[in-house]
């Protein structure tokens, strides 16, 4: 199964929450508090999305976090990025022809390179923006990230 990880869901949790005040500054037991989640979880997170620049720290008494450019701009492909590392379906993408020592009788691994592209290209069509307001019954945010998706890999 193909999945992300816990702290990738909290993240894309806490910062779709961000995204509805994006010119608010959050503490993180804020957060922690409003998403339900442990406070060292949510800490550990936060230090995550500021070292991949998707967030800024405030010092201060009145500090915190606050997203380090508008919510549209940031996708959910960096996201997964700043927690997991980068989107890779299969060893071969990731390690390229290192990777395996079939590499150089293999047909199947650029075949998987496609359909990485294509992955990779479906998560970054959603912005923080689209995950922090819920779709119509209809989905026609998914009708128009499909459409997205098809004119990025044609």
């Amino acid at each position: 199964m193909l999945r992300i990880n816990r702290e990738t869901d909290y993240a894309t949790a806490i910062l779709s929450l961000m995204a509805q005040e994006p010119d608010e500054c959050y503490s993180a037991a804020w957060l922690s508090a409003r998403r339900c989640l442990p406070a060292p979880v949510v800490s550990k997170i936060l230090k995550q999305l500021v070292r991949a620049q998707l967030l800024v720290s405030h010092r201060g008494a009145k500090g915190g976090y606050s997203l380090a450019r508008p919510a549209e701009e940031i996708s959910i492909a960096a996201v997964i990025n700043a927690i997991e590392g980068p989107i890779a379906l299969t060893d071969c993408i990731e390690g390229g022809n290192s990777a395996c020592q079939y590499s150089a009788h293999c047909a199947v691994s650029s075949n998987w390179s496609r359909i990485n592209d294509v992955f990779q290209h479906a998560l970054e069509a959603v912005s923080l923006k689209d995950m922090s307001e819920p779709l119509a019954a209809e989905h026609p945010g998914l009708r128009a990230l499909g459409e997205r998706v098809r004119s990025a890999v044609n």
